[in-house]
């Protein structure tokens, strides 16, 4: 007797084996809370090119992770995971940090907005923070913000060197932001379109959006660090 599986449990069943396998594993651990560069994740999990590009080869042919070219070093693509190719991989309790601050360039959008989403949506203090900040929070953003209950009418950029604390989980969610923060290895980083380069109501809600989905996986894999005795 001849079995016609669905399309559906097809492509289930092409994700489960990509992920059957302890390095595709990792990599796809690795990419949970953040985007990587192909070279910072062989770097990571210790893995040569040519085995690392062939791990990714195959999570990308079961669709569980996408390439972007940055918008910084365009020389340069990263890594990101498809969270629609499989369900329930949120983590939790990974990280505890006093304090969640999102960076961008500018500090007048996309940074403006994950910090506005985490604090209507978790308990951990947050802020954040511009490598090269702008005069003012982008219009569009205030009023994207706006659209979806939150408000930033009262942001205002601020320079990463007058907000960073030692102990701050910090997440890059710009290309150019993640590029440059060399001095801070242990951080995420979030590669969302800069809306402004677009700069039409359509692109804001999509960073919106983005930001959005990524800080409800985050949210529930940090944890307020232990207050000292």
């Amino acid at each position: 007797m001849s079995t016609d599986w669905s399309s559906d449990m097809v492509a289930r069943a092409r994700v489960h084996a990509a992920l059957g396998e302890p390095a595709r594993l990792a990599l796809v651990d690795l990419l949970v809370l953040g985007d990587a560069s192909p070279g910072e994740v062989g770097r990571k999990l210790g893995l040569p090119s040519n085995l690392l590009a062939h791990h990714v080869k195959l999570l990308e042919q079961a669709g569980v992770v996408e390439r972007s070219r940055s918008e910084g070093d365009h020389r340069r693509t990263y890594l990101r995971l498809r969270t629609s190719a499989f369900a329930d991989l949120v983590p939790s309790g990974l990280r505890r940090a006093p304090r969640v601050v999102f960076v961008c360039s500018h500090n007048s959008a996309r940074s403006q907005l994950a910090a506005a989403l985490w604090k209507r949506r978790s308990a951990v203090p947050t802020a954040s923070a511009g490598t090269r900040p702008a005069e003012r929070v982008h219009p569009l953003a205030v009023a994207t913000a706006r659209t979806h209950g939150l408000s930033l009418t009262r942001a205002r950029p601020h320079h990463l060197d007058d907000v960073l604390r030692p102990d701050d989980l910090v997440v890059a969610v710009c290309d150019n932001a993640h590029e440059e923060l060399t001095d801070h290895d242990d951080r995420l980083h979030w590669s969302v379109p800069d809306p402004a380069a677009v700069g039409t109501p359509t692109a804001f809600d999509a960073a919106y959006r983005d930001l959005a989905d990524r800080v409800d996986r985050l949210v529930p894999a940090v944890r307020p660090a232990p207050e000292d005795s």
